[in-house]
């Protein structure tokens, strides 16, 4: 199980959607305030359509709080543009916790001079800012999961029959 941290999110789509990423690879997804939402907002819930029943979602009203309460020291990947490495290069283990930035500004500069070698970025082509906020947390996600097997998830999928 991993855990995705989004600091400050701001458009209620892209939460929507990483809670569906979330439910789905059984990730707690943690929101730290404040929120450019309204957690009952109808484009927040239906961009997670009926998965929030199978949602582990958790609320700080800091990422200090978070900080305090699950940095072990070894746990914690910070992602932006500005990375010391790139995500496929970490050496993700169960439990992680993969911390993204909000939308217009990703995270505070002295959070990641403070935690630079734990900083990852997804490359890209230099002319552009950034990928999706969604994107990015299913990238990453998802490469952390490859990393561990895909542990605790069906690799056979869901189908009960054979399309050949």
């Amino acid at each position: 199980m991993f855990n995705v941290v989004l600091v400050e999110p701001e458009i209620p789509q892209n939460t929507g959607n990483i809670s569906r990423t979330c439910a789905a690879t059984h990730s707690v997804l943690h929101l730290v305030r404040p929120l450019g939402f309204e957690i009952s907002d109808k484009t927040l819930k239906r961009a997670g359509l009926d998965y929030w029943q199978f949602l582990d979602v958790r609320y700080y009203d800091s990422f200090q709080e978070l900080l305090d309460k699950y940095y072990d020291g070894s746990n914690f990947y910070f992602m932006s543009t500005k990375g010391a490495k790139v995500y496929s290069d970490a050496k993700f283990k169960d439990g992680d916790f993969l911390i993204f930035g909000k939308e217009s500004h990703g995270l505070p500069e002295p959070l990641l001079e403070k935690h630079y070698k734990e900083t990852l970025r997804i490359p890209m082509w230099q002319d552009l800012r950034s990928l999706n906020l969604s994107n990015s947390v299913a990238l990453t996600l998802y490469e952390a999961l490859r990393q561990t097997n895909f542990d605790g998830l069906n690799p056979e999928g869901h189908l009960t029959g054979r399309l050949d």
